[in-house]
């Protein structure tokens, strides 16, 4: 168990193996740390999907959804154990309702 902390970072998700960009979905963190992160999606994933995030102007990470869990605004936060290297995060401030 890795402490995360409460940083909102802007990404592109979309499925690992998915090499077109019609896939990835802009989103954002919700809290992060080196080795993962909890992300929104509009889309329900399965558990040991294979997800890549790439922070806005950063190097793409791999990961694999550990857990789904769906929100009451129809979203869903996702929980990612990142893969390999870990992820330096640049973080972002979340203007009043900009990824709403």
């Amino acid at each position: 168990m890795e402490r995360r902390l409460p940083i909102i970072v802007a990404i592109r998700l979309a499925p690992a193996q998915d090499a077109a960009a019609d896939g990835e979905e802009k989103t954002y963190t919700d809290n992060i740390s080196a080795h993962g992160a909890r992300i929104f999606s509009k889309q329900a994933w399965q558990l040991d999907d294979l997800v890549r995030i790439t922070p806005l102007n950063r190097d793409v990470a791999c990961g694999k959804v550990v857990y789904c869990q769906r929100l009451p605004d129809n979203r869903y936060g996702i929980g990612v154990k990142i893969q390999g290297s870990p992820v330096a995060w640049s973080t972002l401030h979340k203007p009043n309702g900009l990824f709403k």
